[in-house]
């Protein structure tokens, strides 16, 4: 017989989807005991308590979609180990605490989402090393200081959304000409005004860019080397960091 949302192969359970099923309570630490578990679906459900640490057994975890939920705590270190993961979503929750800098080790992981917790810290420099990474979505926290420069490497980001939180200082060189990217959104934060475009070979895939309250449509905007929002327009020498420091 077969449960719903509860999916198997060979006898063993692969896959636990039950989103937007009104389930309450906390993750238990039995979750670990899953170890085949591929899929873990448990989206649009009001579970409080936090991630459990056991969490790192599930070996051959691909989806971890945790959103709009109620977890609380901090993101466990833990989960960068999990080789195989392709999606981490834990949106909309109360969880607290730092990006752990072990989320690099995830080389497989293709969407990340974060937005709308109550993370601090700073962007970790590891982030730029999830070469896989297509989606970074971390918005709606309160996370400071300057944005990695590392995150320029990031050659398959399409999708970086960094809106609502304390960052400052300049956007790096290279990462709105990077050639994936579709949509930057960077509003609401402490910023530089002025929004380096490159013009350089290679051309970039970047359509839209929202920062500040300006909604800038690049593909109209070609040919132009920056844009300040401020009515003065500065040239690359000035709009980049010092890539010797």
């Amino acid at each position: 017989s077969s449960w719903q949302g509860v999916g198997t192969k060979n006898g063993k359970v692969v896959s636990l989807t039950l989103f937007n099923n009104n389930l309450k309570g906390s993750l238990p630490s039995s979750l670990g005991g899953l170890m085949h578990l591929e899929v873990l679906n448990l989206a649009f459900n009001s579970i409080g308590g936090s991630i459990p640490e056991s969490i790192i057994l599930l070996k051959n975890l691909e989806v971890l979609r945790l959103g709009k939920n109620r977890l609380t705590g901090t993101i466990p270190k833990t989960l960068g180990y999990l080789k195989n993961l392709l999606v981490l979503d834990l949106f909309e929750n109360t969880l607290s605490g730092g990006i752990p800098t072990d989320l690099g080790k995830m080389k497989r992981l293709k969407w990340l989402y974060l937005s709308h917790n109550r993370l601090n810290g700073t962007l970790p420099n590891e982030l730029g090393d999830m070469e896989s990474l297509q989606r970074l979505e971390l918005a709606g926290n309160d996370l400071q200081g300057s944005i990695p420069k590392n995150l320029s490497k990031l050659s398959k980001l399409s999708y970086l959304i960094l809106s609502e939180n304390r960052l400052l200082g300049r956007i790096p060189k290279g990462i709105l000409s990077l050639p994936k990217l579709k949509l930057c959104q960077l509003q609401n934060n402490k910023l530089d005004r002025t929004v380096p475009i490159s013009t350089g070979n290679g051309g970039t895939g970047l359509a839209l860019l929202e920062f500040e309250g300006e909604i800038i449509d690049i593909r109209k905007r070609k040919g132009l080397g920056n844009l300040s929002l401020q009515g003065e327009i500065q040239t690359a020498d000035t709009l980049f960091e010092d890539e010797n420091d």
